[in-house]
């Protein structure tokens, strides 16, 4: 039968449709190979393709040039501009302002076929740590009050160039999904004086029925009211805020949580495409800032990564009532993901 499940953190119902029970081999998966292409202004060599560079890892080489171990450049095509002022304003009952932000692209790889999860773990960690480096430096500009990081892999899931990458968008708002979020942990905290998602992590590794793997540093689990089948939450283990303040030590634990749970998806659903969002604490150096806001937000948000594997379609029900039917149990589809030999 199936159930209805709410999830503490997103404040969303989610059906659970037990009766279904789709497991991977159920799936209709549309996976697209990397293709040769000779001219992916990704691939090095290729580097006049794509706007200068803005910070690169490289080993003894100029910039803009071959050499590179991983690069960030201006999106060609942003969703944002980076220079101005937002000039907020009514429009009678409307807001508006302009179109103020920072899109970059964080070529993970010289490589054109070479996943984040295939890779070797010290390139893992180079990636990481560019990751880290950039939500760093855009939180540094005032004017944005997020700085969003996520990774599309795959067609279905939104990515135009195969070649593996991420995407950072900073904008001068805080998106609704993480303004909630943020919401629902303030009034927990309020409420218990206890950290929400640290209470939802003592839990699940507790009850362990939806872990799928855990190091010293980080877990990831199947949350209970997984949108999406084999949905994927991933956090520090320990209270910690900020993705940026994220210390050296801990990268390579993050590398090898984030490559474990790739892999495994990787191998089980037949490399499905998914998306990987970072959810990290808004900019509080921002300005105009309101009186008293994100006070507590040190004691009462917890950083983390969302993966969402693109194997069902939103329609109109979803759309409709802001409901998700996810036709795989968390704890089918965390049992299925831990019995991968990695």
């Amino acid at each position: 039968m199936s159930e209805l499940r709410h999830d503490p953190i997103t404040r969303m119902w989610v059906i659970i449709a037990g009766d279904r029970d789709l497991r991977p081999q159920d799936f209709e998966l549309t996976v697209t190979p990397h293709p040769e292409q000779a001219d992916c202004p990704f691939c090095e060599g290729h580097e006049e393709q794509t706007p200068p560079e803005i910070q690169a890892i490289r080993v003894g080489s100029a910039s803009n040039g071959p050499g590179w171990k991983a690069r960030v450049v201006p999106n060609r095509y942003p969703a944002l501009a980076i220079e101005g002022l937002p000039g907020r304003k009514g429009v009678g009952i409307y807001d508006r302002m302009r179109g103020i932000g920072a899109h970059e692209v964080i070529v993970e790889s010289p490589q054109h076929d070479v996943d984040f999860a295939d890779q070797p773990l010290e390139q893992q960690v180079r990636i990481v740590s560019l990751w880290r480096d950039r939500v760093v430096d855009l939180m540094r500009d005032p004017r944005f009050k997020y700085v969003l990081l996520f990774k599309n892999h795959g067609a279905a899931a939104g990515a135009s160039l195969s070649h593996p990458h991420a995407q950072v968008i900073a904008t001068p708002v805080t998106p609704r999904a993480v303004a909630v979020e943020l919401e629902s942990s303030r009034s927990h905290h309020e409420l218990k004086e206890r950290c929400l998602y640290c209470d939802v992590i003592a839990q699940e590794m507790d009850d362990g029925s939806r872990v799928i793997t855990l190091n010293e540093d980080f877990v990831a689990f199947a949350p209970y009211a997984s949108r999406f089948p084999f949905e994927i939450f991933l956090a520090p283990r320990h209270h910690a805020h900020e993705f940026g303040l994220t210390p050296d030590a801990q990268l390579l634990n993050l590398a090898r949580a984030i490559a474990d749970v790739l892999k495994r998806l990787k191998l089980l659903l037949r490399d499905a495409p998914y998306n990987l969002v970072l959810h990290t604490a808004p900019n509080t150096n921002v300005t105009p800032r309101r009186a008293f806001y994100f006070t507590t937000l040190e004691y009462d948000w917890h950083w983390h990564i969302e993966i969402l594997p693109r194997l069902t379609r939103v329609a109109g029900f979803e759309w409709g009532s802001g409901f998700h039917i996810n036709p795989t149990a968390p704890e089918e589809a965390a049992r299925l993901l831990r019995e991968i030999e990695v």
